[in-house]
């Protein structure tokens, strides 16, 4: 769960973003992780840099280098699609070019700390803060007694590359027919641990296994750049050294506690780890001991511990039993689109303005709002509560949709009726400042000029949809942009 600070995307729907992710980037998987963590936060549309790592598809488990998640909740920039680590799905600031390939028990070439003085001269100052905070020497001088600075992960954190893709390009690869397929057999496989786990924590299987495949494609790309050598790397670099010390901090009180060894603890260069993508300061809030062996183990071949942490963290966020976390639904022609990623209405009051279940029936489970991420020409979904829980793992949008839409496709539904427009990727940053700088010279209100479109901006942009004679969705297109121009 890189889930609160964590940075990977759909080349990367990203945002934002992550459960017990707090900050880093996804598993040193392909470019596709869809993992929470201290994930960024996605606004109005926009998905934060660490939200969105590429979606690329992992066929199946173990094949070739696949996209690893991002990381957990964490305080990121805002940005379009960003194309995280080379593998994760997941939402979040996360760190971009992640190695994909190779084994999981090869590992970076890391560079010994005599060859920096300056890395030894920290870890000495750190040493003095790691020992206030608890650690014992003899904890710190086991976990650092192979650490090493590793300057590649210094040229990966400061090499992130924007990337834009479009909702359908980013949901055809985080929902393919290999993932939901692999997700099924996960599901089938793993029947008891996941009615173990909704037992205990309330949160339905086929959810845990879609944030599952979306973050480490079912365990096959969970990371393989040693912990401790990363994070002392991030954290004596400085740019966040303070976010990075306490995901060190967080990492040697795992090595103190005894629920891991650091040899063991290997994932994603920017810090979300596990078969979920957890960030040290996520996993020593809401990991858990599923297996009873007294260890919180999320770093074992064995999926138990890291797949009822996930559980707990969605639990721990307000996740409540027995509602879903939205439905597609159909909208009438005459439909007023200003209603739109707005108010929230019990899904009768919804049927009133003749919004109707795609498939089915649907019971009022609670207040609703109506989600078009891709605007009029899109699919559009009532979500709910539990919609707002799964983005506590990863701020995204465009993450918690792929959750619940992988999930029930796992739990065997159909694919959505209506499809993704396809060919109009999403607005890079500057587009979006662009944008609203536009709006703004003609009049309207954007509430700032930042690139990040907020109900001040949505509102802008409809009133000049309507101004022009177009559907006032709201939605910032590529089309719009050049109208404007």
């Amino acid at each position: 769960m890189r889930v609160p600070a964590k940075a990977f995307a759909l080349a990367a729907l990203a945002a934002t973003l992550a459960p017990p992710m707090s900050g880093a980037a996804v598993a040193d998987a392909p470019q596709t992780s869809l993992r929470p963590q201290a994930r960024p936060v996605v606004i109005a549309g926009s998905v934060t840099a660490a939200s969105l790592a590429q979606v690329i598809d992992r066929a199946t488990p173990a094949a070739a280098p696949a996209a690893a998640p991002a990381s957990q909740p964490q305080t990121t920039p805002r940005a379009s699609v960003i194309l995280a680590s080379a593998s994760s799905l997941r939402p979040r600031l996360r760190p971009s070019a992640l190695a994909s390939s190779g084994s999981r028990s090869a590992t970076p070439q890391a560079t010994p700390v005599a060859a920096d003085p300056g890395f030894t001269a920290w870890l000495s100052g750190f040493r003095r803060r790691a020992m206030a905070e608890g650690i014992t020497g003899a904890t710190f001088d086991r976990a650092f007694r192979n650490a090493r600075f590793m300057p590649e992960v210094i040229a990966k954190d400061r090499n992130q590359s924007e990337f834009t893709k479009s909702i359908g390009d980013y949901m055809d690869g985080a929902v393919s027919d290999s993932r939901v397929r692999n997700g099924r057999r996960e599901y089938s496989r793993n029947t008891r641990l996941l009615s173990s786990i909704e037992s205990s924590y309330g949160v339905p299987g086929q959810y845990i296994t879609a944030i599952w495949g979306l973050e480490t494609a079912y365990g096959s790309y969970r990371g393989k750049t040693p912990l401790i050598s990363s994070m002392a790397t991030l954290a004596y670099e400085g740019r966040r050294g303070a976010f990075y010390e306490a995901q060190l901090i967080a990492l040697l009180k795992v090595v103190q506690h005894g629920d891991s060894q650091p040899e063991n603890m290997l994932g994603s260069w920017a810090g979300a780890s596990g078969h979920t993508q957890f960030m040290p300061t996520s996993y020593l809030g809401y990991a858990v001991d599923h297996t009873g062996d007294g260890r919180r183990d999320i770093w074992s071949d064995d999926p138990s511990d890291s797949l009822a942490s996930s559980a707990n963290y969605l639990a721990k966020h307000g996740w409540r039993r027995g509602q879903p976390w939205g439905v597609e639904v159909t909208l009438p022609a005459n439909f007023d689109y200003t209603q739109a990623n707005g108010p929230e209405r019990m899904p009768s009051a919804w049927a009133r303005l003749g919004v109707r279940p795609a498939r089915g029936q649907l019971r009022d489970y609670g207040n609703a709002r109506l989600l078009l991420l891709a605007g009029a020409r899109g699919p559009a979904f009532l979500v709910f509560h539990n919609f707002d829980v799964i983005k506590r793992y990863n701020n995204a949008d465009t993450y918690a949709l792929a959750v619940g839409i992988l999930g029930d496709r796992i739990a065997g539904a159909g694919d959505i009726t209506r499809p993704w427009p396809q060919g109009e990727r999403m607005l890079k940053r500057s587009e979006r400042v662009e944008l609203q700088r536009l709006l703004t010279r003609r009049g309207y209100d954007t509430g700032g000029v930042d690139g990040i479109l907020g109900s001040r901006s949505t509102a802008a942009i409809r009133a000049y949809q309507r101004s022009i004679g177009a559907t006032p969705d709201g939605h910032p297109s590529v089309a719009l942009l050049s109208r404007l121009r």
